[in-house]
């Protein structure tokens, strides 16, 4: 077996202070030819399965050691432990002979503390994340698990380990259920969570291996950027791990005068990324930014005569509206009609620039943004909904004030406006880890994306046992009313008729209260779970595969949640999915999908959409508007439909995210001479 070739920044002395990866600026010409590289590259060892089959060939080098380990007490498997802790430590993880045997080790303590053995399948799992590499797994196949198998060698081998999940529930249960098998390791184990200061923060990211959502760790990051009194360069946290270190009356001497001003992380080593593409794609066309309250009394005045004068304005005459792109553009007429408010009024008023920005935001809250699809009023408050995940995010707010103006819109107070500190982006912050992985049960469709922007390659590990997933042909009917009422009828017939088990998936708040209301009207029982009920997410999530239930769920809501099917489910044909509206990725369309089926369970799963859905009439309206005048239709020309506006979705979000990415690389470099780049 051919040794395991790692980058040789992956061992790192253990006296090198806050290890990141220097972000590189190739040149456009090399950009162009690292993009041809790594495109034939990747193309030939998918055609080759390379990765795939060094996956499988390192299952036997661990199975070679079970018998032996399966004989020893507890003291000596741990004694076994420790000598594979100094030799991984000393040599790093380059040899796979050596890497299998810790593998080995793993299994049977995890066999012993948790009572669970990983299977193949995770073994490869595992190795692919010890690579740095993105593995793809199926719903239900235990990501989770598997990832303790990389997060343990690395930890062994004295590398800081960060295991990055979606949000806190999963950080905290997670951890929690593998902190028995970290502690027979000998290895020590934090969790992250919101709300927590920043000594306990340090405590936590000075343990071995640590469990935190994306955005924890991204604005802790953030936080030791500006932390050490507006001194954000590598140097100065460099300085600051160093000062950790250095003997106590050198500590005292440098030590600044607040400890919250010292920086919490250990830099960034290796991650494990879980539901990766959630993170890598959904997440990445909006930048992180670290803010704070900035008084400004006389804007509130402001937003409320730009918004009144926004409401003026006609559509088409003084302002484009591109739903497509999400954008909003004044027109000549529109900068005129703004010039003649400008006179005697000050702040933004007396700025062309500034005037004609506020007021393609104040548009932009009007015409782009909806209540209960891109965000909901709760308790006073706009709380913002991840269209990608259906998900509320309480302590986040739109940038450049386009929080105030949705505020405004709703005739909520204002909330004071907010300047940055420090801003970056998940592309670019995750590719400063040393060692990336990740995991997900849907990479593929956007394997070359992230091979060019994180430097990662997609593997498929195969199915522990084959999977009984029944997928029905697609229904589309005209119009959402009618598409309501299909569902109805499946529910009554699948629920209420065959006593199986339904989920049900929604693109927005809104549209999950619609149904809800459909099938309270029908006397059909059911579980509604969207972001206003996200705090029982989980336990809701779980029980959707009792017998009978029903449970409709915005989007992904419940991710990282098994739903696992109740007594006799199984025999009457598992739990049944149905998705009432396209994505505009595939990749979420098949993340819904997933949820049935899993590890060898019965299960089915059917699409009802209707021609009037935000995708078809956002990306194909012309064609979906003559589909619905028409009588009759091939079935393929829906597929080709479906095709055809998710194609375009997808090329648009990709192009956002490469504008996303430029920007904050083009606002690094320019304000990279003071400093303070991010």
């Amino acid at each position: 077996m051919r040794a395991l070739t790692l980058d040789p920044s992956a061992h790192l002395a253990e006296d090198r202070p806050y290890p990141e990866r220097a972000e590189p600026q190739p040149h456009r010409l090399d950009r162009v030819a690292r993009w041809l590289h790594d495109h034939s590259v990747a193309w030939l060892a998918r055609q080759l399965q390379w990765h795939r089959r060094q996956l499988a060939g390192f299952v036997p080098l661990v199975a070679a050691h079970d018998a032996d380990l399966r004989t020893l007490d507890a003291g000596a498997l741990q004694d076994r432990i420790r000598a594979a802790q100094t030799a991984l430590r000393g040599a790093g993880v380059h040899d796979l002979r050596r890497v299998a045997t810790c593998f080995a080790l793993v299994r049977e303590a995890s066999a012993r503390t948790l009572g669970m053995r990983h299977h193949p399948c995770q073994l490869m799992a595992g190795l692919g994340l010890v690579q740095g590499r993105l593995i793809e797994m199926a719903t239900g196949e235990g990501k989770t698990f598997a990832a303790t198998l990389a997060a343990a060698t690395m930890a062994l081998a004295g590398h800081p380990v960060h295991v990055i999940t979606v949000n806190d529930y999963l950080a905290e249960r997670d951890g929690r259920e593998m902190e028995p098998l970290y502690r027979f390791l000998g290895l020590s184990m934090g969790v992250i969570t919101h709300g927590m200061d920043r000594p306990a923060r340090r405590a936590s990211y000075a343990c071995d291996i640590v469990y935190c959502s994306n955005k924890e760790l991204a604005f802790d990051y953030l936080r030791d950027r500006v932390a050490p009194r507006g001194r954000s360069g590598a140097l100065h946290l460099a300085w600051d791990q160093l000062r950790k270190g250095s003997d106590a009356k050198l500590a005292d001497r440098a030590s600044p005068a607040n400890p919250a001003d010292t920086v919490v992380l250990r830099g960034l080593v290796f991650a494990i990324i879980d539901e990766a593409d959630s993170v890598f794609i959904d997440e990445a066309r909006t930048p992180l930014i670290l803010s704070t309250t900035v008084d400004a009394p006389d804007e509130s005045l402001q937003v409320q005569e730009m918004l009144a004068l926004a409401r003026s304005l006609a559509a088409g005459l003084h302002h484009v509206v591109d739903k497509f792109a999400r954008t909003v553009r004044l027109t000549d007429a529109g900068r005129d009609a703004i010039d003649l408010h400008a006179p005697g009024r000050s702040g933004w008023w007396s700025s062309v620039r500034a005037r004609e920005e506020k007021m393609e935001q104040a548009l932009s809250a009007i015409t782009l943004f909806e209540r209960d699809r891109h965000y909901m009023v709760t308790e006073g408050a706009i709380v913002i909904v991840d269209e990608a995940t259906g998900r509320a995010m309480p302590d986040r707010s739109w940038e450049r004030g386009l929080h105030q103006f949705i505020e405004a819109k709703e005739g909520l107070a204002l909330t004071p406006r907010r300047e940055t500190l420090a801003r970056i982006t998940y592309q670019r912050l995750l590719r400063r880890y040393l060692r990336l992985s990740g995991m997900s049960g849907t990479a593929a469709e956007v394997a070359p994306e992230i091979r060019r922007v994180y430097g990662l390659d997609v593997v498929r590990v195969p199915l522990h046992r084959p999977s009984r997933r029944v997928l029905l042909a697609p229904t589309c009917v005209a119009t959402r009313a009618q598409k309501w009422q299909a569902v109805v009828a499946i529910v009554r017939r699948v629920a209420v008729e065959q006593g199986r088990p339904v989920l049900i998936g929604t693109r927005s708040v809104g549209a999950s209260e619609e149904l809800s209301q459909a099938l309270a009207e029908h006397g059909i029982e059911h579980a509604l779970l969207n972001a206003r009920q996200d705090q029982a997410e989980a336990d809701l999530i779980a029980q959707a595969g009792h017998a009978g239930r029903v449970t409709v769920a915005t989007n992904m809501a419940g991710r990282g949640t098994d739903i696992r099917l109740g007594p006799g489910v199984a025999e009457l044909g598992g739990l049944h999915v149905v998705l009432t509206e396209f994505h505009g990725s595939a990749r979420i369309d098949r993340q819904l999908i997933g949820r049935c089926a899993r590890q060898h369970d019965p299960g089915s799963a059917q699409a009802v959409v209707a021609l009037d859905d935000e995708l078809f009439s956002t990306c194909t309206p012309r064609l979906a508007a003559w589909l619905a005048r028409a009588e009759a239709a091939p079935g393929w020309l829906y597929g080709a439909l479906r095709a055809w506006a998710q194609h375009t979705s997808e090329a648009r979000d990709a192009q956002a995210r490469a504008r996303t990415l430029a920007q904050d690389r083009q606002l690094h470099r320019t304000l990279a001479f003071s400093g303070s780049g991010e």
